[in-house]
This record gives C-alpha cells, sequence and structure tokens, in this order.
C-alpha cells in the first residue's frame, strides 16, 4: 500500500518546484527533507534566474529567444554537452520564469542584467534574493496540502519489481509509485568531492571550502547509484576566486587590484566575472595567483562593493579596513618595495616589476592595453605595496550528478531509465558542463527540472 503518489527527498528549490507540479498533476505529494527547515541552496542564494525570451526582457525592450540562449550555452561548453538535455532547459527557461512570477514571485525589469559572458542580458535578479524566492516556493506548496516532513535523512531507495517503490529513512520505510531525488549536490561530503573532483578536494580546507546548504552531502547521488544510475560530469565544477584571509563570497573584485601569477605576470582583466574568473586561476601554476595594490588604493577601498551589493552576496573582503586587519594579522602580505614584496610572496621579481610597470603606463594613458579592463584604474606606485595570495577553490554548488534524460528520468550506464525515478537540481549531472554560463545557471536547473520531473513522476505514478 502506498504513502503517497510522489515522495520527493529534498526541501530546497527543485524539490518544491517538483512538489508544485506533482499536486498540480493530481497526485498526492510528501516532501521529506534531511535539515531543520526547508530552502537547500535556493534559500541561500542571489535569487538570480537565467532564461532567454521571457517577459521580462520584452518589457526591456531585449530581444533573445531559446535559439540563441541554446547556441551560447553549447558554445561555452564546447559543445560537451548532450544538446537534448540543453535544448530542453532552453525552451523551459521562459515558461518556468512565467511561472515563478505566477507564483508571485516579484522579478522587476530592473533587476535583469548580463549575468554571463555573452551580450545579452539573461540574469532575473528577483526582489529579496533567494530566501524571498524560496518562500513563494514554499507557500505554493503548503496551499497544495504538500505534506513536508523537516528533519527525516531518507538513507536508501525502496526497488520492486525492477521499479522504484519507495524510501527507507530512520528505521522506516515510505512507499510510493515515483521518488523524486532532490536532495543538492555534494558540497559538504568531502569524500564525494574527493571522487568527483579531486584537483579541488586536494587543497586544503582554508582554501576549498564550500558555502551552500550543509545538507548538500550527496545523498541523493549515492541512493540512485545504488539503485544502478550513472553518474556525468565528474571534473566539472565552478570554483570562486577567494582571498586566503576571507570565507565570504568574492566574486566580485575591485578593479583597482592586478593579478599576477607566480612568475609576476598578469593573466586577465580583474573584473571578469566569476563565471570565468575563477577558471582562469586554475590554469596558473599552483593554481592560484598575488592580489597586489598599493597603499591609496587600501585606504580609499569601500566598505561594499556596489555589484556584490545589489545582489546581497556577502561582505565585501576588499574593504580597506578588511585588509588592514588582515595585514596586522599576516594574512596580506606588505613591503616597501616590490622586490620585498615578491620575496616574500614567492613571486619572480622581474616579471613583477614588469608587469606593473607595464600597467602604470596603461593607468597613465588612459587605457588597459593588455586587457582593457575598464573602471577606476589607479597606478600602484606608493608604498606600502601589498599582496594577497588568491586560489580558484571556493564553491558554493557542485556540477556532477546522477544521468537524466529531458524528462528529468534517471538513467542507468545502458541509458535505460530506473522505473519510477527523477533528479533534478544538483542531484542531477548533465545541464551544469565545464563553463558556468552566467548568474542564475543552477536556480535554473534547479527549478527547470524540479517541474520536469515532479510532472513526469506524478504520470508515472498513476498511470
Amino acid at each position: 500500500m502506498r504513502d503517497c503518489d510522489v515522495l520527493v527527498v529534498g526541501g530546497g528549490g527543485a524539490g518544491m518546484a517538483a512538489a508544485i507540479e506533482a499536486a498540480d498533476a493530481g497526485a498526492s505529494v510528501v516532501v521529506l527533507e534531511a535539515g531543520p527547515r526547508p530552502g537547500g541552496s535556493t534559500a541561500l542564494s542571489g535569487g538570480v534566474f537565467y532564461a532567454a525570451g521571457t517577459s521580462i526582457q520584452r518589457a526591456a525592450g531585449v530581444e533573445d529567444d531559446v535559439e540563441r540562449m541554446y547556441r551560447y550555452y553549447m558554445t561555452i561548453n564546447r559543445w560537451n554537452l548532450e544538446p537534448w538535455l540543453i535544448r530542453r532547459f532552453c525552451e523551459q527557461s521562459a515558461p518556468t520564469l512565467e511561472w515563478l512570477i505566477g507564483l508571485g514571485v516579484d522579478i522587476p525589469v530592473e533587476g535583469l542584467y548580463v549575468s554571463g559572458v555573452d551580450d545579452a542580458p539573461r540574469g532575473h535578479h528577483s526582489h529579496g534574493s533567494g530566501i524571498a524566492l524560496f518562500e513563494h516556493l514554499l507557500g505554493a506548496a503548503s496551499a497544495r496540502e504538500v505534506a513536508i516532513h523537516p528533519n527525516v535523512r531518507v538513507e536508501g531507495l525502496l526497488v520492486e519489481d525492477g521499479r522504484i517503490a519507495g524510501i527507507a529513512a530512520q528505521g522506516a520505510e515510505m512507499r510510493a509509485g515515483a521518488v523524486v531525488l532532490a536532495t543538492g549536490g555534494y558540497g559538504a561530503n568531502r569524500a564525494m568531492l574527493a571522487e568527483l573532483n579531486p584537483e579541488i578536494a586536494a587543497q586544503d580546507e582554508r582554501w576549498s571550502f564550500y558555502f551552500g546548504s550543509q545538507t548538500s552531502r550527496g545523498d541523493g547521488i549515492r541512493m540512485a547509484r545504488e539503485a544502478g544510475a550513472a553518474v556525468v560530469g565528474k571534473g566539472r565544477l565552478l570554483v570562486n576566486a577567494s582571498p586566503g584571509f576571507s570565507r565570504d563570497v568574492a566574486d566580485f573584485h575591485p578593479p583597482w587590484l592586478v593579478f599576477v601569477n607566480r612568475d609576476g605576470q598578469r593573466f586577465m582583466d580583474e573584473t571578469w566575472p566569476y563565471c570565468i574568473a575563477g577558471h582562469r586561476i586554475e590554469e596558473q601554476p599552483g593554481r592560484l595567483c598575488f592580489a597586489i595594490f598599493d597603499e591609496p588604493t587600501r585606504a580609499a577601498s569601500p566598505s561594499r562593493h556596489p555589484f556584490a551589493d545589489k545582489l546581497g552576496v556577502g561582505d565585501f573582503a576588499y574593504s580597506g579596513d578588511r585588509l588592514a586587519e588582515e595585514v596586522a594579522k599576516g594574512r596580506v602580505l606588505t613591503a616597501d618595495t616590490l622586490e620585498e614584496l615578491a620575496a616574500k610572496a614567492g613571486i619572480d621579481p622581474v616579471g613583477l616589476a614588469g608587469s606593473v610597470a607595464a600597467y602604470n603606463a596603461d593607468v597613465r594613458s588612459g587605457r588597459d592595453r593588455q586587457y582593457f579592463k575598464a573602471g577606476a584604474l589607479t597606478t600602484i606606485e606608493t608604498p606600502p605595496f601589498y599582496a594577497a595570495e588568491v586560489h580558484a577553490a571556493s564553491f558554493g554548488a557542485t556540477s556532477a550528478g546522477v544521468r537524466i534524460d529531458p524528462d528529468a528520468r534517471v538513467l542507468g550506464p545502458d541509458a535505460h531509465p530506473v522505473a519510477g525515478l527523477y533528479a533534478a537540481g544538483e542531484t542531477a549531472g548533465g545541464v551544469l558542463g565545464e563553463r558556468y554560463v552566467g548568474g542564475g545557471n543552477y536556480i535554473s536547473n534547479a527549478l527547470i527540472f524540479g517541474r520536469i520531473a515532479g510532472q513526469g513522476a506524478a504520470v508515472f505514478a498513476r498511470s
């Protein structure tokens, strides 16, 4: 005897989207959440949704469509993704945004911005960020009489007659017509991180730290594997560039920083978006770089970064006062000459001197001739000089997960569906590629395939 038609494991954005759609399809739905309250990484996010061809874009006079988004998405990932999956993602992006608006989520026209490296503004920043967006999802699920049970960590899946029949949790069983796995990724599971992203896990936790939901322990991936699922996306991860003195989200770097590698060579525009900055730093010797600046720029640095403040993503690591504190703690290096600074940091002194001289000349000319950085360019010439070590290792979400088809059905190594099992969000792999397409990619993935999973699970359970 069934306890419900559709059982959703995980109460974050993907899980709630699945629950709402399954309930709208007439299914009885139960959500089991491992944490004390639902929300997951969606509630911790900036509340940005990535989509093309939306009413918000049209209101802003922006011409965009599924085809352009699809081509950009696949090209930036070197076409190393399954086209059928990405096409479905792109096709459902605008309908899912309109669905959110229908649930009461406030997405103002002025919240539209270019969140990736394409020229189209596809980042839709919702009012109140991720927590407000999630509250609308939670309210919609509650209004549909979805039963939500916190503090229940599911341990395994029940398999009977070749299909998923329910779950086992805390010494009990619950039976269902279909199960949706939406437990998030594996950021809080160091062992699974070592398996699926060994380069990141190899760095110590001062650098390689996770700032997403602590209930994202890879439970869904583990259970799906035990039931015969394939895992895809090993090695893929959006890593953020963070200074070693900060465990805040340091995704937005001020234009007065100059990044150099151990050879003393500059290698990027320091204001490049986080969706590519981390990958550039990963490619440097030792997978690290140094942020170089001088005393006038440190002293003049404000307490907030305007764009980070707009998105509500945490404190600004590079404020003048914060940097002074870190110098006193020895976590930001300082010296009266660039040569001495290079010796302390382990940077090639000739390379550093040459890079700073070339950069200063560009600043005086009014143009960064090497990387064309815009913004407030300032010289590095007044001691003391500073160097902050920066690694690309912090992350708020993971990308590898169980393989799914465009209907969010979990697939085995033979590409056949595991009957009665669906997955969405970070539990599912294949949507998030080698490169992050732009802000809102993870939230869109969670909600789009959460909806698809809920719809499919309801049909399967009631057929």
